[in-house]
């Protein structure tokens, strides 16, 4: 193998927790962001939540020396939050947005009018074409009773089928965000899975920072405790994921996070720790050791390919489990409706009365009617807009299911194609009375 390129790019990633007026020292904290990134001169720096496009401006300006290059993803009701800068020429930019994240009624989360999204971005670093994608998942917010477990799979399976098939060109593949989902959670091992984008903090024999790579701390000046639950010291839900090509080898040589507050600060840059990542790319022309070594791996093909059909079934579950609530949820809010719509029909009743009686007066105070009146439009129609809101999330979530159904059963004609598994001359057609396999794809 004969290298013709080497180069190692520094990838950062942070969520800025930028809310204008409701974060902590936001202009400040914004300052700070700045001054550091013009001072580590990274290679590509991807920021979530910058929900305001003037702190993007802000941080446009201040970077134009060391990251000339830039884009800012637009999405939703107050945007997606998401921004990449870069020293590396962008010369293509896609936004893909989740389909499912939360509920709009829970204004307190506010995730649903963030309009969740993952940004890609096609850069040139030297010969290598790189996809770069920066994400923000739905947040967990409760881990004993996580409702918005459903759509947080949904949104892992809808980023592992975009990257997968926005990336089959792509020399290099770097995908850096606040994915909300702790390292061996389901959605967490399904984009790997899938995508075998491998972990720079597993990877890497060089890390420093805080204990156990977290990204969320304890001691945080910005988040309670509360917010942890029984992980006191805190969580790892930041991250920054790779992987090459047939053509490109990548590895990770060094990892760092940021420390709780910043030197000369009384507080930190963000209520989650920044992540830089230092990932050395090595091209190489194809060869037939390379070939030799996919016949060898055929073993560990196998295991991967059963361990991914365990995940994706897993995965189904929790979607059918969340389709069942919202189809539960669709139900109550035609019921509300019907009750809503059937009160009204009897307030027209009696306001006829004084017209069908020749003259007789109103039974009922005219304020308290006119009042009556009102609240069953106000049910009418909040309810019908939930009727179609949960309509539109259950149609979500079953297109997410057989999506899943298709590729399973994908899956096991794969697991039954390897000759590992099965004798070479052996038959398909499972003989009389035998049981039939586990990995039969289901109707």
């Amino acid at each position: 193998m004969a290298n013709v390129d080497s180069v190692t790019i520094r990838v950062f990633s942070l969520n800025c927790w930028g809310i204008r007026y409701l974060s902590k020292h936001c202009r400040q904290r914004y300052v700070m962001i700045g001054d550091m990134l013009c001072k580590e001169e990274h290679d590509i720096v991807l920021l979530q939540e910058v929900w305001s496009e003037k702190d993007y401006l802000f941080l446009k300006k201040k970077l134009v020396c060391s990251h000339p290059h830039s884009h800012y993803f637009k999405s939703g009701v107050i945007g997606s939050g998401l921004a990449i800068f870069s020293k590396h020429r962008i010369h293509d930019t896609f936004l893909y947005r989740y389909s499912l994240n939360g509920y709009p009624y829970m204004a307190n989360h506010g995730d649903w009018f963030g309009g969740k999204a993952v940004g890609m971005a096609v850069l040139s670093i030297g010969s290598l074409t790189a996809n770069v994608y920066v994400t923000h998942l739905h947040a967990e917010y409760c881990r004993e009773k996580d409702s918005y477990l459903p759509h947080r799979v949904v949104q892992s399976w809808e980023l592992q089928q975009f990257v997968r098939h926005t990336s089959a060109g792509a020399d290099v593949v770097i995908l850096g965000g606040d994915l909300n989902m702790h390292p061996e959670d389901l959605g967490n091992r399904l984009l790997r899975s899938y995508t075998g984008l491998r972990d720079s903090y597993v990877e890497t024999s060089n890390f420093h920072g805080c204990e156990n790579g977290l990204t969320l701390l304890g001691d945080n000046p910005f988040i309670s405790k509360k917010e942890l639950g029984s992980f006191e010291k805190g969580i790892r839900i930041d991250y920054i994921l790779y992987k090459g090509s047939s053509k490109t080898d990548i590895c990770c040589e060094s990892m760092s996070t940021t420390k709780g507050s910043v030197p000369g600060h009384p507080f930190p840059y963000s209520d989650h720790e920044a992540l830089t990542a230092e990932l050395r790319l090595e091209s190489h022309a194809a060869s037939e050791s390379g070939r030799n070594k996919q016949s060898e791996d055929q073993e560990s093909d196998t295991e991967k390919v059963a361990e991914l059909v365990d995940i994706v079934t897993e995965a189904r579950t929790e979607v059918k489990v969340g389709l069942h609530c919202a189809e539960r949820m669709r139900y109550t809010a035609t019921r509300t409706a019907a009750m809503g719509l059937a009160l009204l029909f009897l307030e027209l009743v009696i306001a006829a009365v004084p017209w069908l009686a020749l003259g007789a007066e109103q039974p009922f105070p005219r304020t308290s009617f006119y009042l009556l009146a009102v609240l069953c439009f106000v049910i009418l129609l909040t309810t019908s807009l939930l009727y179609i809101f949960y309509t539109m999330e259950v149609k979500s979530l079953q297109g997410a299911e057989d999506q899943m159904r298709l590729a399973l059963g994908g899956l096991q004609e794969k697991l039954r194609g390897f000759p590992l598994a099965q004798p070479h001359n052996a038959q398909r057609k499972s003989p009389e009375g035998e049981e039939p396999s586990a990995f039969d794809p289901e109707e």
